[in-house]
């Protein structure tokens, strides 16, 4: 167990944390949410010891063992990834070395073979003759493949670094797991993997992410940084966001009575403790739900962007025509014989196993690079809104203001008029002096967010949208999310979120070097059919 009592966190007038009282206890996944800058990772940080609180302190049961994913890629590569992994627990790690040391002795003693049977004794109890094949079997769980097992850290790539980092992480079963953002750069598959590992976990997990679908499927409760406190909640990320708007909207009803507003949360908490069901981890959480209290549910104080899309105009029958589509990159083909057409109420998911290639192709839709083969057509109606992956272009050497920078996009005199501009920059929370800072000088989730004003002003009736959640915080990405079920518009987009795909997406199309695969279901049916998953492995061979 891990426990923190009576935590405060200053940095000179500013209060990250005031009085924090919080236990972390065995067999749960603690799932740690908050605005951007709460200071999530800064408490994570706090409980692995690499940052002092002012006031306060963290204990945690002797003997107990932490693990933490660390997130410097680099500071590791001089080690083989096999060492690597095993590093991750310090203890085995330090008898290994030391009894490999004894071991290369020229001289010998008899207080070393003393010493030497002692280590092989706590070896030995520590399961540490499997070493090697339990850091093994993480590396091949994690997709890191075992050529790849023998090899410095600073031979890997990227990807399989994060993987390497994360299995060290996971070695030898720690008794507290603390996990920052582990699902980043991580395929689908991979992710699956670890959410299957996390939930048959016994011991102590916190975590934080952005990935909904990942906090909903390991987490059993909330930690909620709100007002410089964390509130602890029962149950995963969408029964904390139900509930907390479910509370808000009751507390805004001045009219509504006591025992109204009583039964109303408890017919929420029975219905969401039935859809647990469903969930592996369904006994254990149903079991919270049925013990949580009606008191216990509070409204949160986040801020939620208003993000809404109204196409100024219908699209006709006419939407997109794509044939034969090819580009390739420095000889490297990304995607080839894309062929469709767009219909009326399609939102299409992209994929690919190249990021790239996705990126690639609705730049060329876009006229921004020009294929190779083939041709595209836009319908005389379609009026499309893009968000790119990057888009360092709309803002690099712009010295604007926020409404300048905006007022750039309008089409008429009266679209120029500051109030109309202020209302959509207000939409994503940009309210007061913030809208007077230079567009230059803007973080990467504020460039996302007016980017996303840019949109809504556009009134279009078409979206291109790729990784448009890269940067946002959780009170954005469901806002955004929400927003493009509600929208009447056609949709293209590509996307790392799982729940993003799964609640949006009625097609999902496919890029790859040998052609493409099209198909109208759900993103986890396309996960789940085998007969699909053999089709992707013919076109990527």
């Amino acid at each position: 167990m891990i426990s923190v009592s009576n935590l405060s966190l200053r940095f000179g007038k500013r209060t990250l944390f005031e009085e924090v009282n919080i236990k972390f206890t065995p067999g749960n996944c603690y799932g740690v949410i908050g605005a951007n800058g709460a200071g999530k990772s800064t408490f994570l940080k706090i409980l692995s010891g690499d940052v002092d609180p002012t006031t306060g302190h963290v204990e945690i049961t002797p003997g107990e063992r932490m693990a933490v994913l660390k997130q410097d890629h680099f500071e590791f590569d001089e080690y083989p990834v096999l060492e690597t992994v095993i590093m991750g627990h310090d203890k085995l790690y330090s008898i290994m070395k030391e009894k490999d040391a004894i071991y290369a002795k020229p001289d010998f003693s008899e207080d070393d073979g003393m010493r030497a049977s002692e280590l092989e004794a706590e070896f030995a109890e520590m399961d540490g003759w499997n070493a090697e094949s339990d850091a093994a079997g993480l590396l091949s769980g994690l997709g890191v493949t075992e050529d790849l097992h023998t090899k410095t850290m600073g031979e890997l790539n990227g990807g399989d670094k994060v993987k390497v980092l994360l299995a060290q992480s996971l070695f030898g079963t720690p008794d507290i797991l603390i996990l920052d953002e582990p699902t980043n750069d991580l395929d689908v598959h991979t992710i699956k993997w670890l959410e299957d590992f996390l939930i048959n976990f016994k011991n102590t997990v916190i975590v934080v992410s952005h990935d909904r679908h990942f906090l909903d499927t390991v987490c059993t409760h909330i930690a909620d940084i709100d007002y410089s406190k964390l509130n602890l909640h029962t149950g995963n990320y969408s029964f904390w966001y139900q509930s907390s708007q479910l509370a808000a909207r009751q507390q805004s009803d001045r009219n509504k009575k006591n025992d109204e507003k009583r039964k109303e949360l408890q017919t929420f908490i029975e219905r969401f403790s039935a859809n647990v069901a469903k969930s592996k981890q369904a006994t254990a959480r149903k079991k919270m739900l049925e013990k949580l209290s009606v008191d216990d549910i509070k409204p949160s104080s986040r801020r939620y962007p208003g993000i809404v899309f109204k196409p100024e105009r219908e699209a006709g029958d006419q939407i997109l025509m794509v044939e034969n589509l090819k580009k390739s990159i420095e000889g490297k083909t990304l995607f080839s014989g894309v062929s469709f057409m767009l219909h009326k109420g399609d939102k299409v998911a992209f994929v690919s196993k190249d990021s790239l290639a996705v990126s690639s192709f609705f730049e060329t839709l876009m006229g921004e690079l020009e294929p190779d083969e083939g041709t595209y057509k836009w319908g005389q109606t379609i009026t499309a809104a893009y968000l790119p992956n990057d888009n360092t272009k709309y803002f690099e050497g712009v010295q604007d203001n926020l409404i300048d920078w905006l007022r750039q996009f309008t089409k008429t005199e009266e679209e120029r008029e500051e109030t109309y501009v202020r209302t959509f920059l207000g939409r994503m929370l940009f309210t007061g002096e913030e809208t007077l800072k230079s567009a230059s000088v803007l973080s990467g989730g504020e460039k996302v967010r007016c980017m996303v004003s840019k949109m809504m002003l556009q009134q279009p009736n078409l979206l291109v949208l790729d990784e448009p959640t890269n940067h946002l915080d959780l009170e954005s990405i469901t806002a955004f999310n929400n927003a493009l079920i509600d929208y009447q518009g056609n949709v293209m987009f590509a996307s790392h979120d799982h729940e993003f795909m799964q609640t949006v997406a009625n097609r999902i199309i496919e890029l790859t070097p040998n052609g493409m695969i099209d198909r109208m279901m759900s993103y986890d049916e396309y996960l789940e059919r085998d007969d699909i998953q053999k089709v992707r492995e013919e076109m990527y061979s």
